[in-house]
């Protein structure tokens, strides 16, 4: 009997104990398109305590404006006790249609616990107010302790002249984790530098209207106009979490009483937005132009030199051009110069070494590969170089020193000069004797033009020397047209630097690899969709690929790939070398759809 009377003790007790349940809601559905929810993942059960590892669902095509924020209930009924802890977020929706927000997980005692999935219905509303407010935050209130300010050095600048752009964060609350960037600004009609900021975010303090705030520098870019006109750059947005306290409910004695002693807060995801800077850009002046001219604008030294005075017809020498100073040295275009008959001048090397810091500055040199064919004295013209200064408004014109060149007769048949300057190689050097004995030379019976190998011998040659003539044509075409001739060329290059791209991976050279995959991936861009570098945007070249029939999907691909190229910079780490490798795949795969889509 007394083992009876403890078994229905034991069965009382435990039917009183609640179950756990983990479960998944929301305070309205459908909710409007522009109208913010609350979507709430709550346990209940005995022992709260022993709850691990919340896990949420992915959010797609909602906006999460703040959570996780956590909640904890407790009560007592007929001496059984209950509790429950909640996990809810604020959501905003990106578009209308029907969503679904996945499961959520949690773990109790070593068993995994999912909510059910929920279905959100979303329709067409009305515009946002302009201070509506979530969980009591007011973003006009927020917008007054933390925001972005852009600054430029000057409001008016000439044509090419270097127009310095800051964007600094001020705050004066508490910036809870790692921010994220929502949109770049775009610098249409200019031509864009990234200048050199430090990686992590370094604050100092400035007071302004009696306010003291915290402030950073996010972003600095040196931009060089492309074109005369009131000009503007977009804002720059910036996904911001700031921790806002928990207020207290004054109708409920309990929330005094349970106060937690930490003051942990909510996470309250704001959107940060610089304002609009304009540039009055004036044209360069037309007086005093000299006819050397050909867009340099700053400070700059130049100078010419001749790697020998002395040659011999065939025998190749080195023409180096160098330009030094503080202006857009990438955009920098060579002087062009005279050479007397009987020169031949091949494609330049060009190498720039540009320094980044607050204004850009550095050298470019352009070296020209010569040869003379006809042996006498020549001269060389004194080569011209000029630019434009904006502080003192004027012309200046540079001049090297005249070139003479003694030139002796080489040797009448040594070849034309190659690039890999390769020694002659002598053959056949063996003696053939005079043949004496005949007894094993039997007279032919077939003549050899009834024999196929002779017109196929025949036929050979001419269809080698049509094929040459066809290429030759084709080589001419698209040396006379440059745009074309970088569109063919166009992928051939961005393989070329894929590959470099990977050898900077495997050596572990994260900033090369990242700065030659950009390099890759923007320059094929360029050359493929003919895109001037100075007039390129991601922007451009999407309206440029949907007007070529490429598909839509692709075409967004390719825009949010070139985003995360510039975002590249901000991140604080380089990431794992999988994601790295994973990163160049895309890239690799995008530029391989976009050959596909143009060709077809």
């Amino acid at each position: 009997m007394k083992r009876i009377f403890i078994l229905i003790f034991l069965f009382l007790n435990l039917q009183q104990l609640p179950a756990q349940t983990f479960s998944a809601s929301v305070d309205k559905n459908p909710v409007a398109e522009n109208e913010r929810f609350e979507v709430s993942f709550t346990f209940e059960g005995s022992d709260i305590n022993s709850i691990r590892n919340f896990s949420p669902p992915s959010f797609q095509n909602f906006r999460i404006l703040s959570g996780p924020n956590q909640s904890t209930s407790m009560q007592i009924i007929n001496g059984a006790v209950s509790a429950s802890r909640s996990y809810s977020y604020i959501l905003l929706p990106n578009s209308t249609g029907t969503f679904t927000i996945g499961s959520a997980s949690i773990e109790f005692k070593g068993q995994i616990l999912k909510t059910e999935p929920l279905k959100i219905t979303v329709v067409k509303g009305s515009p946002k107010p302009k201070d509506e407010e979530v969980s009591g935050v007011s973003e006009n209130e927020i917008a007054k302790n933390l925001f972005i300010r852009a600054s430029v050095d000057k409001s008016r600048a000439y044509l090419g002249e270097q127009v310095t752009v800051t964007y600094k964060l001020y705050t004066r609350l508490n910036i809870a984790s790692q921010m994220s960037i929502s949109k770049l600004p775009q610098y249409n009609g200019f031509w864009a530098e990234e200048l050199e900021t430090s990686r992590t975010l370094s604050f100092s303090t400035e007071v302004i209207d009696g306010k003291k705030y915290s402030v950073a520098v996010l972003k600095k870019a040196a931009l060089f106009p492309t074109q005369v006109g009131k000009l503007e750059v977009t804002p720059f947005e910036l996904s911001v979490p700031i921790e806002i306290p928990r207020k207290r409910n004054p109708n409920n004695i309990w929330d005094s009483f349970f106060d937690d002693p930490f003051r942990r807060g909510e996470i309250y995801q704001y959107n940060a937005k610089s304002n609009i800077v304009k540039v009055d850009v004036l044209p360069l002046p037309e007086q005093n132009k000299p006819a050397s001219f050909k867009g340099a604008v700053g400070k700059f030294e130049f100078s010419a030199t001749l790697d020998k005075s002395k040659t011999k017809t065939n025998e190749p020498i080195s023409l180096k051009l160098s330009i030094s100073g503080v202006g857009n040295i990438s955009l920098l275009q060579p002087p062009d110069f005279e050479l007397p008959a009987g020169f031949e001048k091949y494609e330049p090397k060009t190498n720039d070494q540009i320094n980044r810091l607050n204004k850009i500055s550095g050298v470019k040199t352009v070296e020209y590969l010569l040869i003379p064919r006809i042996s006498g004295t020549r001269e060389i013209k004194p080569v011209l170089f000029s630019y434009f200064d904006p502080d003192i408004k004027k012309y200046i014109e540079l001049k090297s020193n005249p070139f003479y060149l003694t030139i002796e007769l080489g040797d009448s048949s040594a070849s034309y000069y190659v690039a890999q300057k390769e020694g002659v190689q002598q053959l056949g050097t063996d003696i053939r004797f005079i043949k004496t004995n005949f007894s094993d030379i039997k007279k032919r019976q077939e003549h050899l033009i009834n024999r196929p190998v002779f017109w196929i011998a025949t036929a050979l040659p001419l269809i080698a020397f049509i094929g040459l003539i066809g290429w030759k044509r084709k080589q001419d075409k698209l040396s006379g047209n440059i745009q074309l001739l970088k569109y063919q060329r166009a992928e051939k290059i961005a393989r070329s630097k894929f590959k470099k791209a990977l050898k900077f991976l495997e050596a572990g050279n994260s900033e090369a690899y990242y700065s030659e995959i950009a390099q890759a991936f923007f320059g094929y861009l360029e050359n493929k969709l003919h895109i001037p570098k100075s007039e390129f945007t991601l922007d451009k070249a999407y309206s440029i690929l949907i007007e070529n029939g490429i598909d839509e999907q692709l075409a967004l691909r390719m825009k949010s790939a070139g985003e995360k190229c510039e975002f590249i910079r901000f991140a604080p780490n380089a990431g794992a070398s999988t994601a790295m490798k994973e990163f160049y795949d895309e890239l690799l795969n995008i530029v391989i759809d976009i050959e596909k889509g143009l060709d077809k």
